[in-house]
């Protein structure tokens, strides 16, 4: 699976809309009572260079969308990557999928937002909001250091992934 802006026709907001209302119609579920689902409306009409909204995709489904940010915050020397207001396709809303998929999902879209920290919005630390705190169990392993893993720091707290990329990889990507 991919991360991809949600800018050109066959990613926009409003496909990726009717794809997940005639998947959750598909099972006898209203699609308006998908809350969070309203927020990305106004949200898909602000995009700039640093801040947009990305989908998670096979080439066939959207399995997932969330905005992405480039930003400067006070506690880092330089820009940051933020991920926040996930939203999952009703495959995944209404359980059609089970929880080794979901978990999938969820780390294919935290392994799109890495690289797009390392290429596209290239940044060294990454804040990266989970859906609930629950999800958590599925990175915590990402916690333990050892000399393979991309990043100098990993936490977790509550519902927010906080990591920095080691240097050499922030490098590799800013090169590329």
């Amino acid at each position: 699976m991919r991360l991809l802006p949600i800018r050109d026709p066959d990613r926009s907001w409003r496909s990726i809309k009717a794809q997940w209302k005639k998947d959750a119609e598909g099972v006898g579920e209203e699609f308006a009572t998908f809350g969070s689902i309203a927020a990305f409306d106004t949200l898909a009409v602000k995009e700039s260079d640093t801040l947009g909204l990305y989908c998670l995709t096979d080439g066939e489904r959207i399995h997932a969308a969330c905005q992405v940010s480039r930003m400067l915050m006070s506690k880092y020397q330089s820009p940051i990557l933020r991920a926040r207001y996930v939203n999952v396709s009703p495959a995944y809303e209404l359980g059609l999928t089970g929880t080794n998929e979901y978990a999938q999902m969820l780390v294919a879209l935290f392994s799109g937002v890495v690289w797009l920290s390392r290429d596209a919005l290239a940044a060294s630390h990454i804040r990266f909001f989970l859906r609930s705190p629950g999800d958590s169990q599925f990175f915590a392993a990402l916690q333990v250091s050892t000399p393979l893993s991309p990043f100098s720091k990993f936490t977790i707290e509550g519902a927010l992934i906080e990591c920095s990329l080691k240097e050499a990889n922030v490098a590799s990507g800013a090169a590329s």
